[in-house]
Order: structure tokens, then sequence, then C-alpha cells
């Protein structure tokens, strides 16, 4: 995630924290927060304890929406696959939609429950499922994207309505923004970071209007007088907090990038002038593969920009980018670090994703990192200059958001590892050497590729292929609660305000 303000300086930290100011501001009422599940103990995320399970594992989401314009509510199903990891008796699914009409296991009808208070849908299937097999469950349900509910797990002020919107409402139709534990908003889910899967988006829409999802296009089909169901599918296993499905009226950019890679950005259709930003997207991805020295890790790209405000952030939808339509029309030297970022996520974020939310510096920090690295060769400030500039922020930022893998509030996911994430990897490249850190970077990533990696599991990456113990740098950095000693630069200080 990116804010609208480019934080290629030490304003990063405050912006961020005039984000998160402004979101808990100018609030009138607000119900009484949910609180965690007390009857499920959740998959083990210490920012947030009542989300996802370690029951199964999920390997692919089927999901099918009946979009009308005039109605905020959608017909709503998904069909969910996923492999026991113990015996089941009854499983929960995440899930902040009230409506649920049906459950159905392997083709059985379902008892289901949702618990009162939380956000947890427990479904007793017929015949209990033991570990190892691979089962499907059917909800169908009603998406309402009038409800925008707060996570139960931030720690807003009492009295505080959060404003951050995850259904995104749009002139003509809608889109997602999931981060960091709204996808379960959008349908019932395993909505922790560390289970991901394949995820399928079929929309019946209006044929006037464009649908557009993670992946490739499967097929378009007509669904009777005016209206068809258009169907995306990714090959790959994605995060959750990273799914996107947009209907709207918008204007396809085609590219071709490396190898033939297929680039379509997608922007509304009466912002013709967007195309000149959005053709960028093939050089900018070149210079991230340059950077990396490692391939873009899927079959399709693109950036949606959506006509919102989109909260005032990009995300790094997998596979699409998104962005508000006004950040992609402002002057290349502002918006271009943001796309780059975004694309960086797909490799760092995505393609390896985090295990919890304590290991959201990998990602965040990668994007950030090379985001600063690009401004620095296209004209915008030196890194080392940069990264200064930043390191001197530290202090502050730690004893305000404690480290970047010990959060003190689950709203630091959104704005406090970017920062300290990037100055990690700056440190750890003035350490061991540019050449080391660039086979450190690709290691880990063909290791992890597919798949989701800890902090811990960096660290060991990291040792092994400088030989030599590492693990003392990165936890003074990850865990530390006083910003460390900078490699290379005895004569940078971090002072608390």
């Amino acid at each position: 995630m990116a804010f609208r303000t480019p934080p290629a300086s030490a304003s990063w930290r405050t912006a961020a924290a005039s984000t998160a100011t402004a979101l808990l501001l100018g609030a009138t009422s607000c119900a009484g927060q949910a609180t965690a599940a007390q009857e499920e103990p959740g998959a083990g995320e210490r920012l947030f304890p009542a989300l996802g399970t370690t029951g199964y594992d999920a390997t692919a989401y089927d999901v099918s929406y009946d979009y009308r314009p005039d109605a905020t509510t959608m017909t709503s199903s998904v069909l969910v696959t996923a492999v026991a990891q113990q015996q089941l008796t009854e499983f929960s699914l995440d899930a902040a939609a009230r409506e649920v009409s049906a459950v159905v296991v392997d083709g059985h009808p379902a008892g289901f429950r949702l618990l009162p208070g939380t956000e947890k849908l427990v479904v007793t299937p017929e015949h209990p499922l033991p570990p190892g097999r691979t089962f499907t469950t059917r909800v169908d349900f009603t998406a309402d994207r009038a409800a925008n509910p707060p996570s139960p797990a931030l720690d807003l002020p009492a009295g505080t309505d959060w404003p951050w919107q995850s259904w995104i409402e749009t002139p003509d139709g809608f889109a997602l923004m999931g981060q960091p534990d709204r996808a379960h908003l959008f349908f019932p889910c395993n909505d922790v970071p560390g289970d991901k899967a394949r995820t399928t988006f079929r929309v019946t829409a209006p044929s006037d209007l464009q649908v557009v999802a993670n992946g490739t296009l499967v097929s378009e089909a007509p669904e009777g007088p005016g209206t068809r169901t258009v169907t995306y599918r990714t090959d790959d296993d994605i995060p959750t907090h990273v799914v996107q499905v947009a209907v709207g009226r918008f204007r396809p950019v085609a590219q071709e990038g490396p190898r033939g890679l297929p680039i379509t950005s997608w922007i509304p259709a009466d912002r013709p002038e967007l195309a000149a930003s959005a053709d960028d997207t093939a050089e900018q991805l070149q210079w991230v593969e340059s950077a990396l020295g490692v391939e873009y890790p899927f079959d399709s790209y693109g950036v949606l920009a959506v006509d919102s405000d989109y909260n005032g952030v990009a995300l790094e939808t997998a596979t699409l980018s998104t962005l508000s339509a006004a950040e992609l029309g402002l002057p290349g030297d502002q918006e271009a670090p943001t796309m780059v970022h975004e694309l960086v996520h797909q490799w760092f974020g995505n393609a390896v994703s985090v295990r919890t939310w304590d290991d959201m510096w990998l990602s965040e920090g990668h994007a950030t990192y090379y985001q600063w690295l690009w401004a620095s060769e296209h004209g915008g400030q030196d890194l080392d200059a940069t990264m200064r500039e930043v390191y001197a922020a530290d202090a502050a930022q730690r004893q305000q958001s404690g480290p970047p893998g010990r959060l003190t509030s689950s709203l630091g996911v959104l704005f406090d590892t970017n920062a300290p994430g990037a100055l990690t990897l700056y440190g750890l490249r003035e350490l061991v050497g540019p050449d080391v850190f660039a086979r450190i970077e690709q290691a880990f990533f063909a290791e992890h590729r597919g798949r989701s990696a800890s902090t811990a599991d960096f660290t060991r990456v990291a040792s092994e292929v400088a030989g030599r113990d590492l693990q003392p740098y990165v936890d003074s950095w990850v865990y530390g609660s006083t910003t460390p000693p900078m490699p290379g630069h005895p004569d940078w200080t971090s002072e608390l305000p």
C-alpha cells in the first residue's frame, strides 16, 4: 500500500500519522464494536486474534456476484475448496456478511450459524471431515456494498466511526479495498495472509459495463436481455487481502511487456488522458525486473484506476494494482513512484506473501525501498539522502508505533511498516554489499515464490547466502525498541523529539 503523498523523505512518518489521525477524527457516532469471538481461537495472528483458522488450508475461492446498478445488495455465492488439516466436526469461515441463506459441504446441506458479535460463520458438515480430505463449501449469501463495518481488531477510540471504505462505490459501479482484513466483507473466506488460494470472480452485470478482476479473462457469456456474466481467474495462489473485482465504465489500455507479457490497464471511460500514464507501466515493469534480477511472477499485469478517492491510497491488488483516477493523473514525478511501489508488491507481497501481519515489513519494506531507489534513478532525491532523512525519524516512529515486527496497534499494519522495512533492507545492503544483497533477494524470492514467508525465513536465507549469522542484525531492526546503528553510516542519528 502506498499513500497519495509520495513518502520519499522524512515527511513519510508525518504523512502516515496524519492519514491515521484523519481517519479517526471527524466521526460522530459508532455502534458498539464487535469483540474477538471467544468460541474461535483464530489462526494465531497477534494483531488480529480472532481472524482465520488453522483447521483447513483453503486452495481456491470461486465467487459469484449479481450486480444491479439500482441496488447496493448483490445475490452472491462462494465455493471454497480446502484441505482439512485435522478432524473437522465443524469449522469456521471469516464472514462479515450478515445474510447467509444456505451452506452446502461436498454437495450436502450443512448446518451453520453466525456467531453473534463476531465475524465468524461456523459450519457443521453432515459428516466429520478427516485430516487430508479435500472438500468444498458453498455459501449462498447477500453482499451489501452499503455495509462497511470496521475491523473488530482496530483499536478505535470510543465513540469514533471508521470512515475507511472497503466496498468502493463509484458513479457507475464498484471496486474493492480489502487490506488488511476486510476481504471477508466481500465473501466468506479464511482471511489471513498466510493462507493463499486461487481466486475466480464471476460477475453478472449490464452488458454496457465492464468487469475487471485479478488474473486473466476466462469467459464472457450473455445471461439475458442486456446482461452478461464475465469470469476472471488467477492461475496462482494470492492472499485474500489483495483480491480485486470492479464494475464500471472503463477503457482498456493494452501494452506488451517483457517476453510478450500482456499488460492491460483500465481507466475511466471519460478520462482518456490517463492513458499516457498507464502507458508507462511496461517501462516500469522492465525496470523492476532489472532491479530485482527476477522476472515478473504472474501471467498478466495492469493498473486499475477507479473513479473514487480510493481512501487516498493505492493498493497492490494481485496482477492489477489499484489506485484512484486522480492519483494516476498526477504529474509523472509524483505518480510514477506509487506505480512502482505497487508493482514491486507483485513480487513481494503477492507472489511471496507474508506469513502473518507481524511480517508485513517484508512486503511494505521491499515496495518502499525499490520505490525510493526508482525515484533516485529518475531525477528524484538521492537514495542515501532519503534514507538518512527517514532514519532520523525512526526513533520517534518506534516510540509511537513500536518496531515493525511488533507493532503496538493493528492500525499500524496500514501505516507503520513501510519506512522501517525499507531502512532494514537498505542497512542490510550496506552491511553485506550490493552483490550479496542482490543474491539474498533472488534466493529468498526463488525459495518462497507461490508461498508465504516469515521474518525467520528471510533471516535464514540471508544468513545462508551471506555466509554469516544475520539474525542479530535483522532482529535489531524488526523487533528492537530503539533505532539500531546504520551500517556504513556512523554519523547518522535518530533522536526522540
